[in-house]
């Protein structure tokens, strides 16, 4: 008995890796064409929601390939003047600094942030990715390291295709 209902499992599962692998293959063996429909209308969808949303966007046409761009706001942290808190106050504004970071990106305001690699005036930079640059400064300037004066914020609008990578 249970060599039988062994048997059974085993061809079950070899019946579902035969279902999923054609699957697999139907997909592959869709024309570009079609595929470059759907990628296409996806696109569309997505980016009428973002203008709906009231995010700046423009998509071009360049080969193959069409690309949609959207209107991110490059935050620089630049050196602040208030720079003369003493190494505990600045290790707990460091804390708070970047919790804050941490909760942009986890809500979904930030794309991308880092600090520089030098002691420069400028400390990190910070991609927002808002509808406006308004929403981007106010957001940038709740960083307790900007209220506190140690960064100031520069804010620049900065143009990137949806859903690019940095390699």
């Amino acid at each position: 008995m249970k060599k039988s209902l062994l048997y059974i499992f085993l061809s079950l599962g070899i019946l579902a890796c035969d279902n999923v692998q054609k699957e697999n293959v139907s997909e592959k063996e869709k024309t570009g064409t079609e595929k470059d429909s759907v990628k296409a209308q996806d696109m569309a969808s997505i980016e009428a929601q973002l203008k709906k949303d009231g995010y700046q966007t423009f998509s071009y046409k360049e080969g193959d390939t069409t690309y949609l761009m959207q209107q991110y706001y490059m935050v620089f942290l630049k050196s602040g003047p208030t720079r003369s808190q003493d190494s505990t106050e600045a290790a707990e504004l460091q804390k708070r600094h970047l919790a804050h970071l941490e909760r942009m990106a986890n809500e979904g305001y930030t794309s991308l942030t880092g600090p520089m690699g030098d002691n420069g005036d400028i400390r990190g930079i910070v991609v927002f990715n808002t509808a406006t640059q308004k929403e981007a400064d106010s957001l940038a300037n709740l960083d307790p390291m900007v209220k506190a004066g140690r960064l100031v914020v520069e804010v620049h609008p900065w143009w990137a295709a949806k859903g690019g990578k940095l390699k």
